[in-house]
């Protein structure tokens, strides 16, 4: 056996040929060899007697060919890898209250027969990592899927949830053990069998008592998963661990599989452990898999590193295609595997008919039943045109009682096969898995320290932890490069420029549930992806409440995307980076390349030769073998300092109607904390226009004549309301570089002149929102209520994906209008400067307030009763102000001017008042004509959330589609209303957060209306939707309580929880959260045995009562990444920190305050039984970490709830023990801007 710690035989240089015999030694363990003590299970005659029964007659009486009968086989309860509590089997009342163990890991016993959920890894490796992505179930040994950077390239076969909970028993991994038993004292000859840890065969039934069957139990950890088998029958306990290795040049999946004997006598084990089908590398490979899977066979082969089975390589000969350019395949998978403790690896059993045979399935291994591990592992193997499989092979290992082996194996790729020794010599190092292990769960806490909290309640400290977390998989998590010396370090990235914000982590959900969607997670340092952009926005909503060096980084990026067109585009990627200066480069490369061969001018060349992100510049360098002088950390710094960077993103399909409704949540964190910084951010910040591949059309050519569903009518559709503009395609080609054949950064912003000429436009930030606000103003349906969706694409809620067909509008973008006028109204008023805005959109405002003008002064008044058919008065203004915004539209298409408008702030208020008040007579309409549905006959007060317009007379243009339907003009139109959706109250109360009287009516109503959900405790997303039109989209397409179908949306049920803390609602809120019994509506107090996965994670949505299927009811679905993290990061800051914890003073200073809003049972909950801390006083106290730095303690002097009551004192202390004294409820600038700094600041004691 090679040995690669030390004296093993070199590799070969040239690439192996694939082996055909395998001479490999027995791998021979020893019992007292690293071994670590478990709990002895005691095994009598008797239970060694029912032992040899249950071998010798389950395989139906014939014995195997090398006299190993196979047999049932028991599970354990979940292992660790370092010692810490076991778990045994409860009663139902202890089983019910221990829902976490002491590394707070869910706990999910009897996993594999409990109903069925989805969850993943993180897929994290560190900055200085490189991850893979991972899925798995609760069926089988957990894991269904894992690959690098997206699902074309998989290690093991991405399938949807429906099919991983089918396949993954058979198809992932597997354990098989022979094992022989010593016997007792009283008996000279042992008792042998096979059996399969986790087999499906053997799961129980849930709600039958089967103590025939194996305790299995799931542990559910932050970066974690673990599987644990007790098998009380053969005294054997298995488990298993799962986790990405951090903090390596190369990505890899760890698994750790540990057998212990909790028998009383030895027992000898021989074990195929691994996984039964390995997909080769390729190419993108997952239509291939799903379509042609038997054909891509034939590229299939197993290579090996060395002269044994200890280094196997799965790749293709090439790529698959039928095209003349052929590409040969070098990267390949791999599968390495040893002993804990031993430096030698352990043969690779990877010819899968050598384990199963002809069980085409998988389920049963005839192979090995008529044969042994040794007799497979000394004979040939074959791994050509077929899918193999990688089972490390593990010989006649000897077990004291008590004793147990674990082995380790690492999957993941090389991009060589003469890497495969180098990571082999890395990984079986002694104690490199454990210390990896442990690394992997502090490398959690570390990056969740933003939100530490601790308070009575476990659960609750721990949810923030994962919500956390998962919010920064969504969105991102900021870190701060280009900090060179003390100066950096003490500023933010907007004092100075040297410092760069990039986000990593950050991916679009695309999990085994939510298929619909295409991860991507760079398996770099660094590592990110891009995401959809409202996902993005509301997920970065708190960075700079908990990293406030940020500054106005998040906004500036957003305002950014706002295109001249007032859309945006669909996905957001990382930022890039550039160096224009040649100089710097050269200076930089000279800095922190070492003088090794041609480093120091590669390294130049690299930074000057264009666009750029961190993880490239490194997986450049590696490339080029460059060898740095200096830390990658400082390297990069070094680099990102001299680096201009620029937002990117992508235009998707058609216009989304909401993504900007999150800019104002981004602005009001920002001013949260630089209060001081909102006019140079509002007035002073020049930002660009994006500039997408797609132009909105005029209604002229997206009204169309089309006949009825059934047939015997005509209506008129709003259809294909974008179009992919080629002319903007050509516009961007005038800057492909002719040389590296890129295109320019350049090409993605708008610009003033001709084709490839021109600067990028840029305007003030105040003045890109108020562009905003004209935009959005002048798209108002006829009746001025909702925002129309003539974008093509709807709101927030995208399954009413039909309602822009419908020529439908949005009362909760009108809602979000009606802040966004009030806010921008707001700073031109404080602030008393003018905006610029561009000249065309000057014309277009003029054209609307005539418009405006001409229809107040025609006398038009609503009638009390307000009819369905358009006013013709309103009818004309809507007519006059679309064709201003497409007129608008058609002159700014490819260009800007460069000429502006210059509009005095004593103009901008009276029109911005103007616009406002006309928003708030749209809402009373909208509040008129209320919602329409089962058991709603409008009078709820509930305010509706949808609209569509039905046009009822128009004329013909002569004009046809691309699809050839008729194109029309609207001459009248009549209004439709909808039933109830939980969007529109939950962005209403907005408009009314100050006012506490109608928070609590408008509360009462929603709460007695079609959307409470009295069985659940919770809130519908949409009443009952029987008897609507299916036009309106997908979500008629679904059951009731099903996905958007009248469930229990998380997102949308937080955000509605939200708006309740904000508008000091803390009664109501708390009682939605916690509820009277202690289970309510929010995690982490809702009944777990109803919602099925952890309580600290979220789902997107829950079964509501109105779905059919009664034992569906209550259940999380679509784990995770949802923008219910966003929501309860939001509350999480209200409850703690408070809604401003820095403000300005009558002298224009800025001062800090904590005004938290925490219920006395966080302090301590004796109805549950959560002992709270106290001070040396007798105060009970509860603590968080502020800006993952300053521990903040609340002292609650008071012994009641904490809601809105000012501090009485403040003792701050600095690093060097020093401390500031501070009575009353601020502190004073020059400590609060230290606190806001970070510098020098240890802790914070709050006195209440």
């Amino acid at each position: 056996m090679t040995s690669y710690q030390a004296g093993g035989p070199a590799y070969r240089d040239e690439e192996a040929e694939p082996l055909n015999v395998g001479n490999n030694s027995s791998i021979h363990g020893s019992s007292n060899n690293n071994t670590t003590s478990w709990k002895k299970y005691g095994m009598g005659a008797a239970l060694v007697a029912l032992v040899g029964y249950v071998a010798i007659h389950s395989s139906g009486g014939s014995a195997a060919s090398n006299d190993v009968p196979s047999s049932p086989y028991k599970v354990s309860e979940v292992a660790t890898l370092s010692k810490s509590k076991k778990h045994t089997k409860k009663d139902d009342d202890e089983t019910e209250v221990e829902l976490f163990d002491d590394r707070r890991r869910f706990i999910v016993r009897d996993y594999d027969a409990r109903s069925t959920f989805s969850n993943f890894l993180p897929g994290v490796a560190g900055v200085f990592g490189k991850p893979v992505w991972s899925f798995y179930v609760n069926r089988g040994q957990g894991l269904a899927s894992f690959g690098l950077a997206s699902k074309d390239f998989p290690i093991m076969e991405f399938n949807t949830a429906n099919k991983a909970y089918q396949v993954t028993p058979y198809v992932g991994f597997r354990t098989f053990l022979e094992g022989t038993r010593s016997g007792h004292k009283s008996k000279e000859d042992g008792v042998s069998f096979l059996m399969e840890p986790f087999s499906p065969t053997y799961s129980k039934v849930e709600g039958v008592d089967d103590d025939s069957k194996p305790d299995r139990t799931m542990y559910v950890g932050t970066n974690e998963m673990e599987i644990e088998e007790v098998d009380n029958v053969h005294g054997v306990t298995t488990s298993v661990n799962y986790f990405v290795l951090p903090e390596e040049d190369f990505a890899a999946l760890v698994r750790r599989t540990t057998f212990t004997n909790t028998g009383d006598d030895d027992l000898t084990l021989s074990a195929l452990d691994g996984l039964a089908k390995v997909e080769p590398t390729g190419g993108k490979l997952q239509w291939g898999l799903k379509n042609i899977g038997r054909t891509l066979e034939g590229w299939m082969g197993v290579y090996h590193a060395n002269g044994d089975l200890g280094l196997p390589y799965y790749r293709m000969s090439t790529e698959p295609s039928d095209t003349a350019s052929v590409k040969i395949e070098k990267a390949g998978h791999y599968c390495i595997a040893f002993i804990d403790g031993d430096e030698d690896l352990l043969p690779i059993v990877y010819d899968t008919d050598k384990v199963f045979g002809f069980s085409t399935t998988l389920q049963e291994p005839n192979g090995l039943r008529k044969s042994t591990i040794e007799k497979i592992v000394s004979n040939p193997q074959f791994g050509d045109a077929k899918t193999s499989s990688a089972f490390a092979a593990a010989q006649k290992v000897t077990l004291a009682p008590g004793e147990s082996v674990t082995i380790n194996s690492v999957y993941g790729q090389a991009e060589n096969i003469k890497e495969l020794p180098k990571i082999a010599k890395i990984v079986t190092k002694k104690k490199f898995i454990t210390k990896k292990f442990e690394r992997a769960r502090d490398l959690m806490n570390e990056l969740t320290s933003s939100v530490e909290t601790h308070t009575a309640s476990k659960l609750f400290d721990g949810t923030i932890k994962q919500n956390y977390l998962d919010n920064s998989l969504r969105g991102g998590m900021p870190v701060i490069l280009g900090e060179l010396d003390d100066d950096a370090r003490s500023s933010n990235a907007d004092e100075d420029p040297r410092l760069k914000v990039y986000h990593v982590f950050s991916r679009i959900h695309g999990d085994l549930e939510r298929d619909y969607n295409d991860f991507n997670i760079d398996p770099t340092y660094f590592s990110q992806g891009p995401g959809n952009y409202r996902d993005v926005a509301q997920n970065r909503r708190n960075d700079v409440v908990f990293s406030p060096r940020i500054g106005s980084a998040v906004v500036r990026q957003f305002l950014s995307y706002i295109q001249a067109d007032g859309y945006e585009p669909l996905t957001v990627e990382a930022n890039a980076y550039q160096i224009v200066d040649a100089n710097q480069a050269s200076r930089v490369a000279g800095i922190i390349a070492a003088d090794i061969g041609n480093s120091t001018k590669v390294v130049k060349d690299i930074l000057a030769g264009g666009i750029f992100r961190p993880g490239q510049m490194f997986t450049l360098f590696d490339a080029l073998n460059v060898t740095l002088k200096v830390s990658q950390q400082r390297a990069i710094d070094e680099i990102m300092a001299i680096a201009t960077e620029t937002p990117m993103a992508v235009y998707g399909s058609g216009y989304w109607a909401d993504h900007w409704e999150y800019y104002l949540d981004l602005i009001e964190a920002y001013t949260s904390i630089y209060p001081d910084g909102e006019e140079s951010l509002m007035y002073d910040t020049e930002l660009r226009y994006f500039f997408s591949t797609a132009t909105v059309k005029p209604r002229s050519q997206k009204y169309v004549e089309d006949y009825t569903f059934d047939g015997k009518s005509k209506h008129i559709l709003q259809l294909d309301a974008t179009d992919f503009d080629t002319d903007k395609v050509k516009e961007q080609e005038a800057f492909r570089n002719v040389t590296t054949g890129l295109v320019a950064n350049e090409a993605n912003w708008q610009r003033t002149g001709g084709p490839g000429n021109g600067r990028a436009f840029t305007s003030p930030a105040i003045s890109k929102l108020f562009l905003l606000g004209a935009m959005k103003f002048s798209m108002r349906d006829a009746y001025g209520m909702g925002v129309e969706y003539e974008g093509g694409r709807p709101g927030w809620n995208d399954a009413m994906n039909g309602l822009a067909g419908m020529v439908g509008s949005g009362m909760p973008e009108t809602f979000e209008l009606s802040e966004l006028l009030k806010y921008v109204l707001s700073v031109v008023k404080r602030f008393q400067r003018p905006l610029v805005i561009p000249a065309e959109l000057g014309t277009m405002v003029d054209t609307v307030n005539e418009a405006l003008t001409e229809l107040l002064d025609s006398g038009y008044e609503d009638s009390k009763v307000l009819s369905n058919d358009v006013p013709d008065e309103l009818f004309k203004y809507w007519d006059t102000v679309a064709s201003a915004r497409e007129s608008y539209r058609n002159d700014v298409q490819y260009y800007f001017s460069g000429n502006t408008t210059e509009i005095a702030a004593d103009d901008a208020i009276e029109m911005l008042t103007k616009w406002y008040d006309q928003v708030q007579l749209g809402v009373k309409r909208a509040m008129q004509f209320g919602s329409k549905g089962i058991d709603d006959d409008g009078t709820s007060g509930v305010p509706p959330s949808y609209f569509s317009y039905n046009i009822t007379n128009w004329s013909k243009t002569k004009k046809k589609n691309p699809k050839g339907l008729p194109l029309v003009r609207a001459l009248s139109m009549s209004v439709g209303v909808f039933p109830l959706f939980l969007e529109g109250p939950t962005r209403y109360m907005k408009l009314i957060v100050d006012d506490e009287d109608k928070m609590k009516d408008m509360y009462e109503k929603v709460l007695k209306s079609g959307l409470r959900d009295d069985e659940l405790k919770m809130y519908f997303l949409s009443a009952d939707l029987t008897g609507q039109s299916y036009d309106m989209g997908r979500m008629m397409a679904f059951a009731a309580g099903w996905l958007e179908n009248q469930s229990i949306w998380m997102h949308m049920s937080y955000k509605y929880y939200l708006q309740l803390i904000r508008g000091k609602l803390y009664k109501q809120f708390y009682s939605e959260m916690k509820g009277d019994d202690g289970k309510g509506g929010m995690l982490p107090y809702m009944d777990p045995t109803v919602y099925g996965r952890s309580l600290m994670e979220c789902s997107s949505f829950i079964a509501s009562s109105a779905f059919s299927d009664p034992s569906v009811v209550g259940r999380g679905f679509l784990a995770r990444l949802s923008g219910s993290t966003a929501e309860f990061l939001s509350i999480w800051r209200l409850m703690f920190i408070g809604p401003n914890p820095f403000v300005m003073n009558d002298a224009g200073d800025v001062e800090m305050q904590l005004v938290p809003a925490l219920p006395i049972w966080l302090f301590e909950d004796k109805e549950s039984g959560e002992e709270g801390k106290r001070d040396d006083d007798g105060n009970l106290v509860v603590s968080y970490k502020l800006f993952a730095s300053i521990m903040v303690t609340y002292h609650n002097t008071l012994g009641t709830d904490l809601f809105d009551v000012e501090a009485k004192s403040y003792t701050v202390t600095m690093t060097d023990g020093s401390t500031v004294e501070v009575e009353g409820s601020k502190i004073p600038t020059e400590t609060a801007v230290k606190i806001r700094k970070l510098l020098d600041v240890e802790t914070i004691d709050v006195y209440f």
